[in-house]
């Protein structure tokens, strides 16, 4: 059973924009912590941008002041807005429910070039 969906990956020049979206089942969405993880090419994954059930976000540092995280609760939906992107922002992109359990989606692959 399909949990998390990501979707909106794909091919950008440096500078340019892309927003990512994860649709989740409504039974793990509400009471969930939603969140963006990223592996790039020979590196540990790494933590991009979490929202709390409250909306208080959190960035890693790479990404600050480019990226923004959102949800909507009526659509059960969280959004990475990606903007700036860089050549290194190239990666697989992992959206993550932490609720009850940690769900992982199964990635959209980002791809910048320069």
């Amino acid at each position: 059973q399909v949990q998390l969906v990501e979707s909106g990956g794909g091919l950008v020049e440096a500078g340019g924009s892309l927003r990512l979206s994860c649709a989740a089942s409504r039974s793990i969405f509400s009471g969930s912590a939603m969140g963006w993880f990223r592996t790039a090419p020979g590196k540990q994954r790494e933590l991009v941008a979490t929202i709390t059930t409250g909306g208080r976000t959190n960035y890693a540092d790479s990404v600050k002041g480019r990226f923004a995280i959102s949800r909507d609760n009526a659509k059960n939906t969280v959004y990475l807005q990606m903007n700036s992107l860089k050549p290194e922002d190239t990666a697989v992109y992992y959206c993550t429910a932490d609720g009850v359990r940690l769900y992982w989606g199964q990635g959209t692959q980002v791809t910048v070039s320069s």
